[in-house]
């Protein structure tokens, strides 16, 4: 396949006119946002390094932000530009994909993970190499690419500088010429060295993309180290996986978010590194370039007409650093690729609402809007989180045998339905308890009730109903003989 020639590939023929009909991926189970958090919950250490960033990272955006006259304009335009970009998406991916192949490069429709993946095996076996160079990309670790090229036989090799520099310090022997405790210039020397020698040798490049501008086919990745210029550049094979989302209509757009970024995203004026290729040039960086655009699942949440707006994100971060939950728990019990507020509402929609971690996600909120002040393109996130919730429920309720949770909501109604029901509910509910009691405190609920008291004691309830007590209370007031009152004064 030679991209100088330039062509639209992919399994999906006329996917871009259809573009409302592509299914998710199938990616695996994992556990329950509860159940995850509790290893974070139980760390102290990590509890206080992720207060102490976080923290910085605040009052470094708020300082970034509040130097710019326009930031409520500019956050404005951001969500316009979005929200446009998406209820166009259908013109705007064939504008790209007319653009790319004009530019000599080839384009490739994946509607989920699993072809996604093939494709860059694929594209990666066609070069007969084994090897490649990647920078960090969600999009790559959305669909499992790493683990599915190494599956394949091809080796990756991570760029980015601190997890080269973790890997040297891990393969490091606990003892011999070198100390352990080496310094970070130590360490980044030998990262640096590490690199030089990849980036020298490398014939297939992977890389995400931030940002795609439909009219001139351009992909734009913006990093602060410059290990992703490289990836981009030196390879004679480069692959991009991008998501649909990532498109702006234009140059001028895309120099809002150039503005909104690294103010938003770590509190700087602007990104050390902005690297953007469009197509291929003979002579100049690589001569096959691979454009793989991802749906996997996109298109579900493009649907909604609340959820969509998940999809203005521009992977900023800044959600998750004001975020109460993200504070104490870390990326971690997110799942795999997404974290934060934004993760709690993006997986959900990309794999459904079925499985256990996917159904606690959005839950995982206080719902306090933190992340939608601070969200650079306006994203609500709480009304989506609320909206999945309700999602969530209305999942249960199709399954052929409910969920215990499910069928306690159901009993509730049933007695909440009818006044003689609900009392006779109530006096019976409050007699157990009562046998519960110890102290006047209940310390352990049976069964589900019990996660009401894994970390608080309930009062026990009280002899006497509030309805009871205001009957008695009527009826006392009834038998009192009023005393006469003065006698009415005649007309006039």
């Amino acid at each position: 396949m030679n991209g100088m020639n330039g062509q639209s590939q992919g399994p999906a023929g006329e996917w871009p006119a259809a573009i409302r009909t592509a299914a998710a991926g199938t990616p695996a189970a994992a556990a329950r946002f509860s159940v995850a958090a509790r290893e974070a919950l139980g760390d102290p250490r990590l509890r206080r390094d992720l207060r102490t960033a976080t923290t910085e990272i605040r009052r470094r955006r708020a300082a970034a932000t509040g130097e710019v006259d326009d930031w409520e304009h500019l956050r404005a335009a951001g969500q316009a530009i979005k929200d446009h970009t998406l209820l166009n998406l259908d013109t705007y991916l064939e504008e790209v994909d007319r653009s790319v192949t004009e530019a000599g490069a080839t384009v490739h429709w994946a509607r989920n993970a699993a072809e996604a993946r093939d494709i860059v095996i694929g594209l990666v076996a066609a070069t007969g190499q084994t090897e490649a160079v990647t920078m960090r990309s969600a999009a790559g670790a959305e669909i499992g690419l790493g683990e599915a090229l190494g599956a394949a036989g091809i080796r990756v090799h991570g760029t980015e500088s601190a997890e080269l520099i973790e890997r040297l310090e891990r393969d490091r022997p606990a003892a011999g010429a070198a100390p352990a405790g080496d310094g970070a210039g130590e360490l980044a020397a030998a990262a640096r060295s590490s690199l030089s020698a990849l980036f020298q040798t490398a014939k297939v490049g992977l890389s995400g993309a931030n940002f795609i501008v439909a009219d001139t086919g351009t992909v734009v990745v913006v990093e602060s180290e410059g290990n992703g210029r490289m990836c981009g550049t030196l390879p004679q094979t480069l692959i991009t996986v991008a998501g649909i989302e990532k498109i702006v209509p234009t140059w001028a757009d895309l120099e809002v978010f150039l503005q909104l970024l690294p103010r938003a995203g770590a509190g700087e004026r602007m990104t050390p590194y902005v690297s953007s290729w469009t197509g291929v040039t003979a002579g100049d960086g690589p001569g096959e370039f691979h454009l793989v655009l991802l749906d996997n699942g996109r298109t579900n949440a493009l649907a909604d007409e609340v959820g969509r707006a998940a999809l203005r994100c521009i992977r900023c971060s800044a959600c998750l650093d004001v975020c109460p939950v993200y504070e104490r728990t870390g990326a971690g019990p997110y799942g795999p690729v997404y974290p934060g507020p934004i993760g709690a509402i993006l997986t959900p929609q990309l794999r459904g609402v079925e499985r256990p971690l996917e159904a606690s996600l959005p839950y995982a909120s206080t719902l306090c809007g933190a992340c939608a002040d601070v969200c650079p393109v306006r994203i609500d996130i709480p009304e989506i989180l609320v909206r999945l919730r309700g999602q969530v429920i209305e999942s249960r309720r199709r399954r052929p045998v409910p969920t215990p949770e499910m069928a306690m909501m159901r009993s509730a109604a049933w007695a909440l339905g009818d006044a003689g029901r609900y009392e006779t509910t109530l006096r019976q509910t409050a007699r157990w308890a009562r046998l519960l009691a110890r102290g006047g405190r209940i310390r352990r609920l049976p069964g589900l009730l019990g996660k009401w008291t894994d970390a608080r004691d309930l009062p026990a309830p009280p002899g006497q109903t509030f309805r009871a007590w205001w009957r008695a209370r009527a009826a006392a007031a009834a038998r009192v003989p009023r005393r006469p009152g003065p006698p009415p004064r005649a007309p006039g």
